[in-house]
């Protein structure tokens, strides 16, 4: 099943960016990037203009009808909306950019890591020389393995991040060593931006990550579907993750809701990249978000032998026209999620599609090449 809606101002032929032809030409490929996927939703934006395209059901076995308010597990997609809070939050004085994460988790003033200040752009740019995964997870796979024996690999993981507390995560901090002087290297760290999270919760004086983020710019920016609770709002249906056909159970990250927990949809996620590029169509937001969408695609460092830039958590390809694509991905044991757009074409594609990364799912790659042919 294929829905397809047009929504904006109408205009005459000549002018409209998102016809019927050119949204169909645009998702010809993408509606097939992931083998195993019982739905792939595709939302695009050109010009004022945004259209989105939905094929499939939220399961293979006894879903419904997806639509363009389905969620799915947007994995490291979060990131960007962290990102996002992290610039607010700076915007109103509550922190500095600048800010070492000592300053907002004393936990970190203990231990390897102590050598070193890590500050909140390390955090958010991956340069905090922090591991990749949260030290002490693996550490609880063999006590989840009894029960979970027979479980696949993603099943014993998915209880594994479950089990791995906030607690859990700032004790780590005390036995880290840092793989490089903060600042130095790139690396990609889904731990790093957990710890952020907690920081950014301390610095508004303790209020839960997930309500900070609603309150913050969820609410704001009028995200109806974007939370990281596992159930569906009411009104809205939610997509099954399969990993090799199987389906999985909804995520859980305790330490890692700032990196890797959201639940979006592709309405949703237009919405957003709409507001990122541009701020002023975002109306009724306070000033401090309305600086944060600004502040947040502001290039911060380009990685080492490469052409790739990094802004506060989004990557910045710039391209032959001097205009620069922005975009990032998101994976779990059971979706995958592109986001990107080019500010000064005023394009955005999203993709979105409950399978897992695979050999044959080349959705993210594929969702790349058609944000990029909008331009043409």
């Amino acid at each position: 099943m294929t829905a397809l809606t047009e929504t904006g101002s109408l205009a005459d032929d000549a002018d409209r960016r998102l016809a019927p032809a050119l949204v169909r030409q645009a998702t010809h490929h993408l509606l097939s990037a992931a083998p195993g996927a019982s739905t792939i939703a595709v939302g695009l934006h050109r010009e004022g203009r945004r259209a989105t395209v939905v094929r499939g059901a939220t399961a293979h076995h006894g879903g419904v009808p997806a639509t363009a308010a389905t969620r799915f597990e947007i994995g490291s997609a979060t990131k960007t909306f962290t990102a996002l809070l992290l610039a607010e939050q700076a915007a109103r004085g509550e922190l500095n950019l600048d800010d070492s994460l000592a300053r907002h988790l004393p936990a970190v003033a203990t231990g390897p890591a102590a050598r070193h200040t890590i500050t909140l752009t390390h955090l958010a740019t991956h340069t905090s020389a922090l591991p990749g995964t949260p030290p002490g997870l693996p550490r609880l796979l063999p006590a989840l393995c009894g029960p979970l024996l027979q479980a696949p690999l993603p099943s014993r993981m998915t209880a594994a991040y479950a089990a791995y507390t906030p607690d859990h995560a700032l004790r780590a901090l005390g036995r880290t060593r840092l793989r490089a002087r903060p600042g130095t290297r790139v690396r990609y760290s889904n731990y790093a931006v957990g710890l952020l999270g907690q920081a950014l919760s301390a610095a508004a004086g303790g209020i839960p990550y997930p309500h900070l983020l609603d309150t913050r710019v969820l609410r704001p920016l009028g995200l109806r579907e974007t939370d990281c609770t596992t159930t569906a709002p009411s009104g809205t249906t939610q997509a099954t993750g399969y990993w090799h056909h199987r389906a999985q159970p909804p995520l859980r990250m305790p330490a890692l809701t700032a990196s890797g927990e959201l639940r979006s949809s592709t309405r949703d996620l237009l919405t957003v990249t709409e507001a990122l590029i541009d701020p002023a169509s975002a109306t009724g937001v306070p000033p401090s978000l309305h600086t944060a969408l600004r502040d947040v695609l502001r290039p911060r460092l380009r990685i080492p032998r490469g052409t790739t830039l990094l802004a506060l958590v989004w990557n910045i390809r710039p391209r032959p026209d001097g205009s620069h694509l922005y975009f990032h991905t998101g994976g779990t044991f059971g979706f995958s999620t592109f986001i990107g757009f080019n500010p000064h074409h005023r394009t955005a594609l999203v993709a979105l599609a409950n399978t897992s990364a695979h050999r044959r799912n080349n959705l993210v790659q594929q969702a790349y090449n058609t944000l990029i042919d909008l331009h043409r």
